[in-house]
């Protein structure tokens, strides 16, 4: 099972992605911007998310939002 973004290029463990949308975070006071990069996400065990830390905070996002950079 292989985790691909928006563009349908492959997404390994700490590769570096960007945010293609603005998105609203659950429990979060701020937005991601569009453009915003996230340095070392991690894979789950669903083929459609990454793991990533914002700030000092650890989230889950999904992939149809992110672009490898």
């Amino acid at each position: 099972m292989t985790t691909r973004d928006s563009n349908g290029a492959e997404i390994k463990d700490g590769d570096t992605v960007m945010v293609i949308k603005d998105l609203k975070v659950k429990g979060m006071s701020k937005t991601l911007k569009r453009g915003s990069q996230i340095k070392n996400v991690r894979l789950t065990g669903n083929s459609d998310q990454i793991e990533c830390r914002i700030g000092k905070s650890t989230i889950v996002l999904k992939t149809a939002f992110m672009k490898k950079v």
